[in-house]
């Protein structure tokens, strides 16, 4: 197409533009003249709605009735508990003997120390115990490579009341005669010259060995007399017991038995009364003729055999009642054969004489009467029920 048409149809189309948007308000500027608005926009309010019915409340869900709970059984009532039983109260131990220590700080007793029955010491205070100790076997059933072989069993007899049994005399029973009455008829005495013997000691206590000197003092003037037995260690001192008394037809009558270690404590013989005092304690014991204490029925023995040994043949049973510091108990030797032994003062002819234990608790003495030595001892050897013992042999 030729350009100049081309320019006229435009001039014509914009002209023709120009005539409509000229004539039409675009934005109703003038109020009144609505009509001529090709169009016109307003706001439309809608109308008011109806105010809705409220929403009615939830009901709330019925509350459910509780379900009763089964009954319950009745709880039972506690039971009391049972009352404990009491424990039984141990047996006190058994204290052992004393020892040197008693007096000295050393663990080894004194052969005079192991003649203290173990029952003394119980009654003893109990500072002078070994507390927690258990009770020990029954000597008898301890054995050791150096004890002597037992002779018969003691069977004295022993009367109901205990005071009859301390009361009676010297008691003599041939051998072979058990069921006979011994003889209480007073033996005839020899009582040995004044000397001092001396020993080398030896023994064992709680497994521990020791070694110490001992000797016996015997002074007799013919009226009174006096027996020291005691054990010294060098640098530890001594410890003794002592038996002082008159001397009569029968033999020795002791007044007072004295016990040195930390402390003394003694005995006292009353033969007019017939009853024994302690000083360790208010215990009183009745006594007859013929008691002794620890030391002077060692010295009795031997006067009784000196004066008639074929009096005494093997099996004879001599007993005494026997006081020592605390209490008194009847005492049985058993005469045994004439032998020969060695001791560091050389062979040497002895008979020997045996104290068996009568209760677990007591001690077992077994004594050697030099025949040559006025029938003195020459060896004595006691052991404790716990096994500790000790030896005397002469020098």
């Amino acid at each position: 197409m030729p350009r100049q048409a081309l320019l006229l149809i435009t001039a014509l189309v914009l002209a023709l533009h120009w005539l409509l948007l000229g004539g039409i308000p675009l934005g109703g500027t003038d109020e009144g003249d609505a009509e001529r608005l090709a169009f016109h926009t307003r706001m439309v309010t809608p109308p008011p709605q109806p105010p809705s019915p409220p929403e009615p409340a939830p009901q709330a869900a019925p509350t459910p009735m509780p379900t009763p709970a089964p009954a319950q059984p009745p709880k039972p009532k506690p039971q009391p508990k049972p009352t404990p039983k009491p424990r039984p109260i141990p047996a006190a131990p058994e204290p052992m003997a004393d020892t040197l220590a008693d007096a000295m700080p050393v663990p080894a007793p004194g052969p005079l120390d192991a003649l203290l029955a173990p029952e003394e010491h119980a009654t003893a205070d109990t500072s002078e115990q070994v507390a927690g100790e258990a009770p020990p076997a029954p000597a008898s059933a301890a054995s050791s490579p150096a004890e002597p072989a037992s002779l018969p069993t003691a069977t004295a007899s022993t009367p109901s009341n205990p005071d009859d049994e301390l009361s009676a005399g010297v008691d003599i029973r041939p051998p072979g005669a058990a069921g006979a009455k011994p003889g209480t008829e007073p033996p005839p005495i020899h009582l040995p010259a004044s000397t001092t013997l001396k020993y080398a000691v030896h023994g064992e206590v709680k497994k521990m060995a020791y070694n110490v000197n001992g000797q016996l003092a015997w002074r007799n003037d013919g009226a009174s007399y006096e027996a020291r037995q005691e054990v010294s260690a060098f640098l530890l001192g001594t410890r003794s017991q002592t038996s002082t008394g008159k001397i009569t037809a029968n033999g020795l009558a002791p007044t007072r038995f004295g016990d040195i270690g930390k402390r003394e404590v003694a005995a006292h013989l009353d033969f007019d009364n017939k009853v024994v005092t302690f000083s360790a304690n208010s215990n009183r014991n009745a006594i007859g003729a013929g008691a002794q204490d620890r030391v002077s029925v060692l010295i009795q023995l031997g006067a009784m055999l000196a004066a008639a040994p074929d009096r005494y043949p093997p099996g004879t049973q001599i007993s005494f009642t026997t006081v020592g510091p605390r209490n008194a108990d009847r005492w049985t030797f058993t005469v045994g054969e004439t032998e020969t032994i060695d001791l560091p003062a050389g062979p040497t002819r002895t008979v020997r004489l045996q104290k068996l234990p009568r209760h677990e608790r007591d001690l077992r003495a077994d004594l050697w009467l030099g025949t040559d030595h006025q029938y003195l001892p020459v060896r004595l050897r006691i052991t404790q029920s716990n096994g500790d013992f000790a030896e005397l042999a002469l020098k």
